[in-house]
This record gives structure tokens, C-alpha cells and sequence, in this order.
């Protein structure tokens, strides 16, 4: 086959990125890091929090962070995107949007950018509904523009009001870990270091404490265990506050611990340190839950909840965990004695939990899918071939 010394240029572009924590600045950095092999590779996205617009190398990769002027219904106020994203899309071979994020949508449809688009959907849009009316005809205009739709899960598909219109552009990539990375920790013992009880069995939340995450609910639930644990939120967010009074009221604040954000080794160790995790998100927007397979990969059991998203097809119910109804506080808590109870349950799972991560996760085999889709088409993919 021919040889081509230039690489194709992809631009990935979403709302935020490393150094912020999160299951879609993880994909997004993962991609880039990865394509870059093939790929002369950006990234566009905002500042958190207001600020002017930076420019730095995160790994390698140039990184723009276009200005804010702060942050409205969960999405930054950038004019400055628009224009970023033009100068950078105009030079691109492909671009992968990371949706939703509506000022992508809008700035990909003014760029007037003939290319190969991708579109990274990791979520509807749930609770801001009345954003979502404007956002409607914007989002319908970009998915019929793109030339392929990624998608964690089949559910995504399903269960979302838009996508089934485009079923013949959607292709289903699951999110992967890298195995190598996570043998990579500090080896600490965050948890062990932070019980009250030594002899306590601990139970780990981690993500962000907003509405959908339901850890009001784990702590329901939590107040109604009758197993010797205890609760340990990783984690920071608008409704610490509210949690930690919750924990009081419920006469449990003695054995929930609030950690607050924590770096990835940290949180990496303290996958590897707990006994059971737990994702009880209550709404849609939770689409997946990347922080399942990090637990799984360290043979941990998982107890999610049965959203009609990817969320229970992540960890799968009676095999590698357990799931239970969202928002069913007494649900969660007879799960969470039924492990608690069981080191030979809890063993079995987590164990299931491991291989099915290998199996079914592994980076190496998302990240080849997932070069097929962006450089696929237009003659992309063989600029980066022998």
C-alpha cells in the first residue's frame, strides 16, 4: 500500500478535559491519546470556571481552553468557542464531537466544516428542560450532519427520544481501561487509613454529589444496613453540604466519610481498597459509569441500578454484582446486607467483575474500534497505513 509521511489531523472537542475529573474527560483523553499513534491530534474545550483562554500540552496532546465567563445550567458561557473551534476544524480531517455540549453542536453547524464529523454521544440531555427546547432543532440538525454516531451501549440507543431516528449511524463502542494503568497505583490503603473500625467492611461512592449520582439514597439505604460498615464518599459537588446533614439527621455521620476530589492514583487505590462499590444514580443522564469498571478491574462487587441506559449492562446483575431499582432505598439496602453477609458472594462477583472488564473492556480493543470510525472514509484511514 502506498506510504503517506503526513498524518491526518483530528480535532476532538467537548466541554472540558484533564486535568478535570470526569467519565467524559476520561473518553476524550483517552482517544487523544491514543490517536495520536495515527493521528496529528487537538483538543478544544472551556475553562472551568471563568477565565481567559489558555493553550498547554496535556501528555502531548495541544490543548485549547477556550474562555468562560462562567457556567449556566451546567454548560460554560463561551462566545469564544465558536471562533476557536472554526480555525481549528477548517485544518481538521475528521472531528469528534463529545455530546451533549450545545455549543459544539453550534459551532460545528456555523464552521460550515465539510469533513468527516463524529459525534460521541454519551447522554441525553434530562434535567435541563428548558434549555433542551432551544437545544431541540440545534441537536437534530448536528446528529442528521454527522457521519457516525458513537455510542457506549445499545441502550443508549434505545432508550434515548433522538437517536432511533438515526439507528443506521449509530455504532456501539463500549468505554475501555487500560489494565497496564491500573497496575500502576501507590499501593496505599486510603480507606483501611480512614476507618473509624478496622474491623468495619467499606463501602465506596465515587463521583461527583449532584442530583443524579443518588447518594442521598445510599445514605438511605446505608442508615438501614445491618452489616458491620462503613460509607465512604469519593467525591465533591453541590450537595456535600446537604449530605453531610443528612448523614447527621440519620445518626450515621460517626461512619460515613466524606473524602472530597481526589486525584486518579488516589482514587485508583481506593477502588482497589474497598469491599463493595456502589453507583445508585436515580436519572438518564447517568449513561454508563466508567467508575464501574475501575472497581470491576480490581475484582470488586458492584451494585448500580436498572436506568434503561448502559448502567446495568456494565455490571451485570447476579454475575458480577447486583442491581436494584433506582431511587429504592430499601432495595439498595437488602443488596447491601446481602453482600456485607457473603465473603464468598462478594469473592465471586468480584472475580466475574475482573475477567468481564478483560473480556469486554480492554482499552486496546476499544481504542482499534474506535480509529476504524474516526479515520474511516474520505481516504483518512489509509494516511495512516503502510
Amino acid at each position: 500500500m502506498e506510504r503517506h509521511s503526513e498524518k491526518p489531523r483530528l480535532l476532538i472537542a467537548g466541554k472540558a478535559y484533564a486535568p478535570h475529573i470526569g467519565g467524559i474527560e476520561t473518553v476524550m483523553q483517552q482517544t487523544a491519546e491514543y490517536m495520536r499513534r495515527y493521528a496529528k491530534v487537538s483538543v478544544l474545550c472551556c475553562r472551568d470556571g471563568a477565565g481567559l483562554t489558555k493553550r498547554d500540552k496535556i501528555n502531548g496532546i495541544p490543548v485549547t481552553y477556550s474562555s468562560s465567563l462562567g457556567t449556566v445550567a451546567s454548560c460554560p458561557v463561551s462566545p469564544s468557542y465558536i471562533g476557536d473551534f472554526r480555525r481549528r476544524v477548517m485544518v481538521s480531517d475528521a472531528v469528534e464531537l463529545h455530546l451533549p455540549f450545545p455549543i459544539a453542536d453550534l459551532s460545528l453547524l456555523l464552521s460550515g466544516y465539510k469533513g468527516r464529523v463524529a459525534v460521541a454521544w454519551h447522554s441525553d440531555v434530562v434535567r435541563q428542560r428548558k434549555l433542551l427546547k432551544l437545544y431541540q432543532p440545534l441537536m437534530k440538525r448536528l446528529l442528521k450532519r454527522a457521519d457516525v454516531i458513537i455510542t457506549a451501549t445499545q441502550a443508549h440507543i434505545d432508550s434515548s427520544p433522538y437517536l432511533p431516528d438515526y439507528r443506521e449511524k449509530c455504532v456501539v463502542i463500549p468505554y475501555g481501561i487500560d489494565p497496564q494503568a491500573y497496575d500502576r497505583r501507590p499501593g496505599q490503603h486510603p480507606l483501611d487509613a480512614a476507618l473509624h473500625d478496622k474491623a468495619a467492611k467499606k463501602i465506596l461512592f465515587a463521583g461527583r454529589l449532584v442530583y443524579y449520582k443518588g447518594a442521598d439514597v445510599l445514605l438511605r439505604a446505608f442508615a438501614k444496613t445491618q452489616g458491620h460498615a462503613e460509607l465512604f464518599y469519593a467525591g465533591g459537588g453541590v450537595l456535600e453540604p446537604e449530605l453531610r446533614a443528612q448523614a447527621q439527621s440519620l445518626g450515621i455521620a460517626d461512619r460515613v466519610h466524606f473524602l472530597g476530589c481526589r486525584m486518579t492514583p488516589e482514587l485508583r487505590d481506593m477502588f482497589a481498597d474497598c469491599d463493595i462499590f456502589v453507583l445508585p444514580s436515580v436519572a438518564n443522564s447517568e449513561a454508563f459509569g466508567i467508575v464501574q469498571l475501575e472497581a470491576m478491574y480490581y475484582g470488586k462487587p458492584v451494585i448500580n441500578t436498572a436506568l434503561p441506559t448502559g448502567v446495568p449492562l456494565v455490571s451485570l446483575d447476579g454475575q458480577t454484582g447486583l442491581t436494584v431499582p433506582p431511587g429504592d432505598a430499601e432495595a439498595l439496602a437488602s443488596a447491601l446486607d446481602t453482600l456485607l453477609a457473603d465473603d464468598w458472594l462478594r469473592a465471586k462477583y468480584g472475580a466475574a467483575a475482573h475477567e468481564r472488564v478483560l473480556r469486554e473492556f480492554r482499552l486496546s480493543h476499544v481504542m482499534q474500534k474506535t480509529r476504524e470510525v474516526l479515520l474511516s472514509g474520505q481516504g483518512i484511514l489509509r494516511k495512516t497505513e503502510d
